[in-house]
């Protein structure tokens, strides 16, 4: 037991000495611009639909279980705020981390393991190129970029799909649900999810790097730095949230 305690505080000391070598080298030249913008890519556009997807969907069946809570007090007016605040609080910016750590944590970590185990990082390093600065860097540095954007797509996306669940299903009326809505949530509401989403993307960047590059045993080794990459970054999001949660619950009141 004492064994397992001491190798979980080395990882964790190995993951804040990588999280310092992320921060140093974020701002130490050479800054590697054409391999931001191909994660960007990677991350962002390739993402899109993903996010429409799930953002529409979240939005749509929130709405849907709240006009069947509010029906019997005849509140079905406050469904399009109640959806438009928990998704930029809380569910835009938590689904959005999770469809990317699903689509592209783990391709961060086997990308970065498959590197790890055929050498090529080695191959890096006798070059005097840091492996940190050329590849973690620009991966971390596209999360805190391509999380915030997808998480207020997410918050689009899904206040539509709830538009369209109250409105057109439920003959909400639309003027009377848009101007309630709009005069209840206020810009901090997703000023506080936007927030949430850079703290999301710089953990599950560094984290399923960090997995990656200390993959071995080959390509079995591989596929469990991902699993772990995946499990570990999905975990921390979500404790990440509630912290986050205390932390600025006082400044929505202010």
């Amino acid at each position: 037991m004492l064994k397992v305690i001491i190798k979980k505080l080395e990882n964790l000391g190995e993951f804040l000495v990588l999280l310092k070598d992320v921060c140093v080298y974020s701002v130490k030249p050479p800054f590697r611009f054409p391999q931001l913008i191909g994660e960007i890519e990677l991350l962002g556009i390739n993402s899109v639909f993903i996010i429409l997807l799930s953002g529409g969907a979240i939005g749509m069946i929130f709405a849907l279980q709240m006009v069947t809570i509010l029906q019997p007090f005849q509140a079905e007016i406050g469904v399009g705020a109640a959806v438009a605040v928990a998704l930029s609080r809380e569910l835009a910016p938590v689904v959005t981390a999770l469809m990317l750590i699903a689509k592209n944590g783990s391709a961060m970590a086997a990308e970065l393991g498959t590197m790890r185990v055929t050498e090529q990082i080695d191959a890096l390093e006798s070059m005097s190129v840091n492996p940190v600065h050329y590849l973690v860097v620009p991966k971390v540095c596209a999360s805190v970029m391509v999380f915030p954007i997808l998480t207020l797509l997410a918050n689009i996306v899904g206040a539509l799909g709830a538009f369209v669940i109250a409105v057109q299903l439920f003959s909400i009326d639309s003027a009377s649900y848009t101007d309630y809505m709009f005069n209840f949530l206020s810009p901090r509401d997703v000023i506080i999810g936007l927030i949430k989403a850079v703290v999301m993307g710089i953990i599950v960047s560094t984290i399923c790097c960090f997995y990656g590059l200390r993959a071995d045993q080959g390509a079995k080794g591989v596929g469990d730095s991902a699993t772990r990459a995946v499990v570990a970054s999905s975990v921390t999001i979500l404790v990440a949230d509630y912290i986050l949660t205390t932390i600025m619950l006082p400044f929505i009141y202010l």
